[in-house]
């Protein structure tokens, strides 16, 4: 599914529809050049799961965690890392937390947990596009539930 995100406001919005339909326990991956817009989605969808004070982006702690409703957020950014096994290093349980959000996935390779939900963000004009594909029947129901949202005509939507 694509969505454009002609403002950035839209980018924001994306992040609340994506709150607002979650599951109870996820893993979404980030992806796209640098200042595509994913720590940018990540602080909403954070924000509008009541984290509130400051939303750090983790380019050089690597993992910031942030209590939310029904468990933790973790937020991992693995644009500095050099190999996929320094996130033993960090000591992460794929059990752990309600929601992890991944930014640069793929330089943590086979060391991550699967994605439910895989975001790649674009620039796109003076806005944004967002692709969201299903990465397991988690993500492919979350995704159901975003597409039946009466607000996600707000933004547009190709066919």
């Amino acid at each position: 599914m694509r969505v454009v995100l002609p403002i950035a406001d839209a980018t924001d919005r994306l992040g609340a529809l994506l709150a607002q339909t979650r599951p109870p326990r996820a893993i979404v991956y980030l992806r796209g050049d640098l200042g595509a817009g994913k720590s940018t989605l990540a602080r909403a969808l954070l924000r509008a799961l009541g984290v509130t004070g400051a939303i750090r982006s983790p380019t050089y702690t690597l993992v910031e965690r942030y209590p939310i409703g029904d468990g933790d957020a973790v937020h991992l950014d693995l644009y500095r890392i050099g190999d996929p096994g320094e996130l033993e290093f960090l000591g992460l349980d794929a059990g752990e937390g309600a929601l992890w959000l991944v930014e640069w996935p793929e330089r943590g390779a086979a060391a991550l947990p699967p994605a439910d939900l895989d975001v790649a963000l674009a620039l796109e004009g003076d806005g944004r596009v967002a692709d969201l594909v299903a990465g397991s029947p988690v993500g492919e129901a979350w995704r159901a539930r975003l597409v039946e949202h009466p607000d996600l005509r707000a933004l547009s939507v190709p066919p």
